[in-house]
């Protein structure tokens, strides 16, 4: 675990508003010059604690509008068949997130596509396709009352 003092947290969460918040803003919000600020980003950088910056796009405007979670059972666990699974799901560009889960299934998928033949298209042609793949329950998402990223640091 990385040590935070209460500066570091606050350009934690300036930047986690807005990753390109200028350093300039970034000194006069927190209360110290330029220099530092700039030194204790570029620190949280190289310690792997900012790990990138990206854009958050809305789905929806560039022609996504079908969200799901699947939950997949797998026919086995053995480490051969995890790693085939798990390299094959990185592959998969509908697959936005993919969690290995305890409890009644053993993966958690985010996947969102286009509309519902393209998640047919997918579940038919590449996830139910896999020689692990037990069983696949899809939860379709209608609307999203909370998405975030951020991390409240106090």
């Amino acid at each position: 675990m990385v040590e935070l003092d209460s500066v570091d947290k606050k350009i934690l969460n300036l930047l986690q508003v807005n990753s390109k918040v200028n350093i300039k803003e970034i000194a006069v919000k927190v209360g110290l010059t330029q220099t530092p600020i700039y030194e204790r980003i570029k620190r949280l950088e190289k310690t792997g604690l900012i790990q990138k910056y990206i854009a958050v796009l809305d789905k929806e405007k560039i022609g996504y509008g079908v969200e799901v979670f699947c939950q997949v059972s797998l026919l086995v666990h053995s480490k051969e068949l995890i790693t085939k699974f798990e390299t094959a799901v990185h592959k998969m560009d509908e697959v936005i997130e993919c969690f290995h889960v305890a409890g009644n299934y053993d993966y958690l998928l985010k996947v969102i596509v286009k509309d519902m033949r393209s998640y047919q298209s997918f579940l038919k042609n590449k996830l139910s396709v896999l020689d692990s793949v037990g069983n696949v329950q899809s939860t379709f998402v209608m609307t999203s009352t909370k998405k975030t990223a951020a991390f409240k640091l106090v």
